[in-house]
């Protein structure tokens, strides 16, 4: 469970959001809205890369931005660009290391990583260049990565963005079969439109919050409706 308290967060004198409070305990929430809204910026701190100026957000219990020295493995992040996210340059280095929280010795990781390629039908990638991946593979090794760590919280950051439409299905029911919470950040409002809630952010608040069908709804009308006078669509901002 996530509980964010009166959290405002400002980045290089733009206030991202304000007096932000969220309490998101289901498991599978959607956060939809504009470029700039402020959704990276949100999961950006609930895994605790940034501290909020004030207000609070914590993680089970735990502020955000200590999680990771309290309670390692505990939260897992697919950023939108996964060259963000790839440390290592073979695919089964990759996996092994989202092991390390663990403590499992690197070689058994690797061969825990191996085995887990296989179970996916995907034993040849093991040995793999991550450079000769194309840009939605390597977005797949990062939900893979995210898989086999397996925390408990699952924040996904545009995570079909690179994705074909058979990589777009596969990973929806990836997400509709894992036990743990999921978060999604999205444009692809197919794939949360079934959510039990979806988020509307707009500018760093919340524009709607509710079930994924009539959130979505109402985003999309409201785009329909700015479409059909481009002088009142504002410049992102966040």
């Amino acid at each position: 469970m996530l509980t964010i308290a009166n959290a405002t967060l400002t980045r290089g004198g733009n206030t991202i959001f304000e007096a932000l409070t969220l309490y998101l305990a289901e498991p599978r929430i959607g956060l939809i809205g504009d470029n700039g809204a402020g959704k990276s910026s949100l999961f950006r701190v609930l895994c605790g890369l940034d501290i909020p100026q004030s207000g609070s957000v914590r993680v089970h219990g735990i502020a955000a931005h200590q999680v990771s020295a309290q309670r390692p493995g505990l939260v897992g992040m697919m950023f939108q660009n996964p060259d963000d996210q790839i440390i290592f340059p073979t695919v089964e280095e990759e996996l092994a290391l989202s092991l390390s929280p663990s403590g499992i010795p690197r070689r058994q990781a690797i061969a825990l990583a191996r085995e887990f390629l296989q179970t996916r039908a995907l034993a040849q990638w093991a040995s793999r260049s991550i450079a000769s991946l194309s840009q939605g593979q390597r977005q797949q090794v990062c939900w893979l990565a995210l898989l086999i760590a397996s925390p408990e919280l699952l924040l996904l950051d545009e995570p079909y963005a690179s994705l074909d439409l058979p990589g777009q299905a596969r990973l929806s029911r990836d997400i509709a079969g894992v036990s743990q919470q999921v978060i999604v950040s999205t444009h692809a409002l197919d794939h949360v439109r079934h959510f039990e809630r979806v988020i509307w952010l707009d500018q760093g608040a919340v524009r709607a919050d509710g079930p994924g069908p009539s959130v979505c709804a109402a985003y999309l009308a409201d785009v329909a409706a700015r479409a059909a006078t481009p002088e009142s669509v504002a410049p992102a901002t966040a």
